[in-house]
């Protein structure tokens, strides 16, 4: 028998009434009705409530003077609650315990830093240092409950369709994947790093090669990135899968099944069905101004350019102009439209036009720069109804796109538009094999060991900016889940898009020796995927910060502040492993 309970805080319901039993959890709550005391004891599972007998002098003394938040063990009788004293919220509603001894076994001997009960506004940086405290919280410590169980339905569900899960190394070799890596120093092998891994990439793709057909994991990636609302600084999870033998499709089919039934699982919004909408990158881009669209959102972005190319609108003029019509809000206020090219502006851009839509004509600002003909293909290309309003925004095109895109979500947003109550997975595809980078340079746009649509022949032949690659983005309510391809198996064409983008033969077979080398072997057509763990957790758990769903999280500082990491280390320690600083 256990020594200090017989039952835990969530158990104990009017089966047990005239049981002895004990419990051990922390002091929830301590009231004082009228000279009745009453406990509340939770542990991991719930809340018992106990009473204190009222001719007990002494152990009403002794639970007055214990702490909340102390650790106790409370032996005693299970009765019945009274009936206005039910509680149909809590699962041990119906009883009480009638308290017959109580032991502290570990009392709080300092002010608390932060409320556990009632759960009151903190500052993140204190509930970060004592996160053993800010754990206790329901609404934290139910989003790590939550946590663990998806990710055991995700490893249920992978096992399932036949999956094998494998883990990967952590200490591996530093590659140009995109993000800056943690290094460590190699003591036994003066001036040589180990990387800590950004992905399992090549090891994945190498597991194909080594004739296993489904492998999965729940894998560590470690990137030095800067923190953001839905990334977390240094560490995150992700479910890693590659599948031999397979195509995007094969990859669209498996995701499709695991997320859907995953979120069904664990929640109660609607949820799209399969196939999930497939959106090529440019049609993104152009429609949502960006690609991680949100398609709750009805609104959509149209590029009027040619019509402005025809009018005498000197704002306009050798601009890309995008326009977004909203639907029956010309009755708004005049601060509505205000407001938002104030918002627009605070954004980056020069200003934010806008034009109301009347019984064949538009009206505003801008109007009367704008001839009869170029109003009229203005409603006919968006199909504006009477009532609705465009806004316009011209600039540079990349800049035109990334402004039309944040203006789309502000105006859903304060239109209310965006249902809350549903998620909607999306699939953008086609992305670009390439792109100009701040140089203007060739470079990679997306993953480097993707296949090119067309393979080899589209390498040696097309203008490398129009070439198409078989990577693809998940997407649920605009919050990118992966990223993913169809892998590149092929040496002479690894080589020859590796060169386009600036490396040479002797880099690829230096850098990626593994993988070059193993390509030579008979490596299979192999796809793969890897949806971020921590990202599909809080959008279940509708938490605005990643923050909020992992245990021990950094904060935007890549800072510990539980654990006090980054720290110093003795000089010992880096002569250990031939580290001079340079401070």
């Amino acid at each position: 028998m256990n020594k200090y309970k017989t039952h835990n805080c969530g158990e104990l319901n009017k089966n047990n009434i005239n049981e002895e039993v004990k419990i051990a959890g922390w002091l929830h709550n301590y009231r004082d009705h009228g000279g009745i005391i009453f406990l509340d004891i939770r542990d991991h599972y719930g809340i018992t409530q106990v009473t204190i007998p009222e001719e007990d002098s002494n152990m009403k003394e002794l639970a007055e003077s214990i702490p909340k938040e102390s650790a106790v063990s409370i032996k005693g009788i299970v009765t019945p609650r009274p009936d206005n004293m039910i509680n149909p919220k809590l699962a041990t509603g119906e009883i009480e315990i009638n308290a017959s001894e109580i032991n502290i076994l570990s009392k709080v001997e300092k002010e608390l830093p932060i409320n556990v009960f009632p759960e009151t506004e903190v500052r993140e940086d204190l509930r970060l240092q004592y996160r053993f405290l800010d754990l206790r919280r329901e609404k934290v410590h139910n989003n790590i409950i939550l946590r663990s169980k998806i990710v055991s339905s995700i490893r249920r569900r992978m096992t399932d369709m036949g999956f094998l899960e494998i883990t990967t190394p952590i200490l591996t070799a530093s590659s140009p994947e995109g993000a800056r890596d943690y290094l460590v120093p190699s003591r036994i092998h003066p001036g040589k790093f180990y990387a800590l891994p950004q992905a399992p990439q090549q090891f994945k793709q190498l597991l194909m090669t080594s004739g296993f057909d489904k492998y999965f994991q729940i894998a560590p990636c470690f990137r030095d990135e800067d923190a953001r609302a839905d990334r977390s600084p240094g560490e995150f999870y992700q479910l890693d899968m590659e599948m031999a033998f397979a195509t995007q499709d094969d990859i669209f089919k498996v995701m499709e099944k695991l997320l859907y039934e995953l979120f069904s699982e664990f929640s109660n919004k609607k949820i799209n069905k399969a196939p999930f909408p497939r959106i090529p990158f440019t049609e993104s881009m152009l429609k949502y101004g960006t690609d991680k669209p949100d398609l709750r959102n009805p609104l959509e972005i149209k590029d009027v350019t040619n019509i402005f190319k025809k009018e005498n609108l000197e704002a306009f003029k050798n601009k890309t102009v995008r326009v977004i019509c909203a639907p029956n809000i010309s009755d708004k206020p005049r601060k509505f439209f205000d407001d938002m090219i104030e918002f627009a502006t605070e954004n980056g851009a020069k200003g934010l036009a806008w034009l109301k839509v009347e019984e064949n004509k538009l009206n505003g600002p801008i109007a009367k720069f704008i001839s009869e003909e170029g109003q009229q293909s203005l409603i006919s290309e968006t199909d504006a109804k009477k009532e609705s309003v465009m806004f316009f925004i011209a600039d540079e095109e990349n800049i035109a796109t990334k402004l039309s895109g944040i203006i789309r979500t502000e105006l859903a947003n304060r239109l209310n538009l965006i249902s809350k109550d549903e998620f909607i997975f999306c699939w953008i595809v086609d992305f670009p094999m390439f792109e100009l980078n701040d140089e203007g340079k060739l470079d990679f746009s997306h993953n480097p060991f993707s296949m090119p649509q067309g393979g080899m022949k589209v390498l040696e032949e097309k203008n490398p900016l129009e070439i198409l690659a078989y990577q693809y983005d998940i997407v649920c309510n605009g919050i990118e889940l992966s990223s993913g391809a169809v892998r590149n198996h092929e040496p002479k064409t690894m080589v020859k898009a590796f060169e386009i983008a600036g490396y040479t033969k002797e880099v690829v077979e230096n850098k990626f020796s593994a993988l070059y080398n193993a390509f030579h072997y008979g490596a299979p057509p192999h796809a793969g995927i890897a949806p971020g763990v921590d990202r599909i957790v809080m959008l279940i758990a509708d938490e605005p910060n990643i923050r909020e769903i992992i245990a021990f999280p950094m904060n935007s500082k890549a800072e510990d502040l539980l654990m006090h990491a980054p720290n110093n280390v003795t000089a010992k320690q880096l002569k250990e492993i031939h580290i001079k600083l340079d401070e």
